[in-house]
């Protein structure tokens, strides 16, 4: 059995609103088993038979289609092992400080991550702070700024919304606990 997650782009956000029961039986009619949701932002943790296993790159592309024929909209996931995710989670090189919050993004185009962390030498780092990693950029900002911050705009631009998507650590740290 080999375990990944499904982080799901855009949804319940932007008029785009999935139920997770609905969720977990659009993966369970993929023949995944063990499939769970954590939080109603789009987080699936799942299994699949090694038997029956196929590319990673596969399974993303018949979970995308999958989405897409259902939900009616134009869907787009990370996928990623369990054990990579731990990996990613663990090496999250900011200390945890009151009044911030830790992020991680995810991306499928890695010249898009590179180009985001490109923008850390901008940032006021009494506000924000980022850093590559091994495919994600990690990222922490004060509370107070938010979505307000510097990072946050430039992250948001269109151009990045179809290859990246953004965790909050606490949430990832739920996921890997299951």
């Amino acid at each position: 059995m080999m375990r990944y997650v499904a982080l799901l782009r855009g949804i319940n956000v932007n008029g785009i609103t999935i139920a997770m029961n609905d969720l977990v039986e659009t993966f369970q009619g993929l023949g995944y088993t063990d499939v769970r949701t954590v939080v109603a932002s789009g987080n699936v943790v799942f299994s699949v038979d090694d038997a029956a296993q196929a590319s990673p790159g596969a399974i993303k592309s018949r979970i995308e289609a999958a989405l897409s024929e259902r939900f009616d909209y134009e869907a787009w996931i990370v996928l990623i092992d369990e054990a990579e995710l731990t990996r990613e989670v663990r090496s999250f090189p900011f200390p945890e400080r009151e009044g911030w919050h830790a992020y991680v993004m995810f991306g499928s185009d890695p010249t898009h991550l590179a180009e985001l962390a490109g923008h850390a030498r901008e940032l006021d780092q009494a506000d924000e702070r980022i850093e590559l990693g091994h495919g994600v950029l990690y990222w922490e900002v004060r509370k107070a700024v938010g979505i307000k911050s510097a990072f946050s705009k430039k992250s948001a631009k269109v151009k990045y919304r179809a290859t990246t998507t953004t965790r909050n650590l606490n949430t990832l740290q739920k996921i890997i606990t299951l």
